[in-house]
């Protein structure tokens, strides 16, 4: 536990410290069980183990604390936006090997949002989503067979949208320049690579770091969304934060952990939304499971008047 709790401080960029930052809250967990046994025995040792352990659970429980719901909120909703200003997104991770095609069609048919973003898609299921890809004035296509492939689709009037690598792990991140209903924004579309083994964080932090410094918020408010492979609290999101002037809808309402969408016990909120001053969120929800090990995330957004 305290080499759990330690380790990411570092900031080093191993897979096996930066994969300490998803389980922040079972490490808290834990420490409090091991606090109470230590406690309960009469034993120096246990005991000074147990303060060590009572530690590392209150450090655990303040860097999760913003993402539960007794923390302030840092974007408030707007609810009363009015409907023909709003904007729905859709962002999906729909796991390349995932063959329930139809759960999907469905779901884009029953959204029907003026902005997808589908992540690890390959030339199968940009075959299978080509009827609801037709209904799209501007569709970017760039399956690949590494799960790094992605499709963005917009209905909305787009002044700019292409694939770019921010990055020399050829991973692609979507750039858009879009024209809503009551004003014009930026979208980004993110999908890093996660802390695994055998590969570490420094493209995936430059990535997630040059695409906040891409974006020109004094120019146009900005969206950035997508499977960040990052959990909200760690360092790398709070960084990413800071550079793009973002604000994150997670924080004073709940963690809302979207992978792993077949896992009840090791879900993390790896696929966020951020949007800068002059964007107002409507809404943002998680969706049902379409057989991926990510959930669906769509939001709605207005851009808000004069922004």
């Amino acid at each position: 536990m305290v080499f759990t709790t330690l380790a990411p401080l570092t900031n080093g960029a191993q897979w096996w410290v930066r994969g300490w930052d998803f389980p922040r809250l079972h490490i808290a967990c834990v420490a409090v069980i091991a606090a109470i046994l230590g406690l309960m025995l009469v034993n120096t040792w246990t005991q000074i183990v147990a303060v060590l352990m009572i530690c590392c659970a209150l450090y655990q429980a303040v860097r999760i604390f913003p993402y539960s719901p007794m923390a302030k909120t840092e974007l408030a909703l707007t609810p009363d936006a009015p409907a023909e200003e709003r904007v729905s997104l859709l962002s999906i991770n729909v796991l390349m090997e995932n063959t329930e095609h139809e759960k999907l069609r469905q779901l884009i048919d029953r959204e029907d949002p003026d902005v997808l973003f589908l992540m690890e898609t390959d030339a199968v299921w940009a075959s299978a989503l080509e009827e609801q890809l037709a209904r799209y004035e501007t569709v970017v296509l760039h399956p690949l067979v590494n799960h790094y492939g992605i499709i963005f689709a917009t209905r909305l009037p787009a002044r700019q949208a292409e694939t770019v690598f921010l990055s020399d792990d050829e991973t692609p991140t979507v750039l858009a320049e879009l024209e809503g209903p009551s004003g014009a924004f930026f979208f980004v579309g993110l999908h890093p690579r996660p802390p695994v083994p055998g590969n570490d964080t420094e493209a995936r932090d430059a990535q997630i770091k040059r695409a906040a410094l891409l974006a020109d918020r004094t120019y146009l408010p900005v969206v950035a969304m997508g499977d960040f492979n990052d959990v909200a609290w760690s360092w790398t999101a709070e960084r990413f934060k800071e550079y793009g002037g973002f604000r994150d809808p997670r924080v004073g309402r709940g963690m809302l952990p979207s992978f792993d969408a077949n896992s009840w016990l090791m879900r993390f909120p790896i696929d966020q939304l951020y949007l800068t001053e002059g964007l107002d969120l409507v809404s943002f929800d998680r969706l049902e499971h379409i057989g991926s090990d990510h959930f669906p995330m769509k939001a709605v957004i207005a851009v808000s008047p004069g922004g």
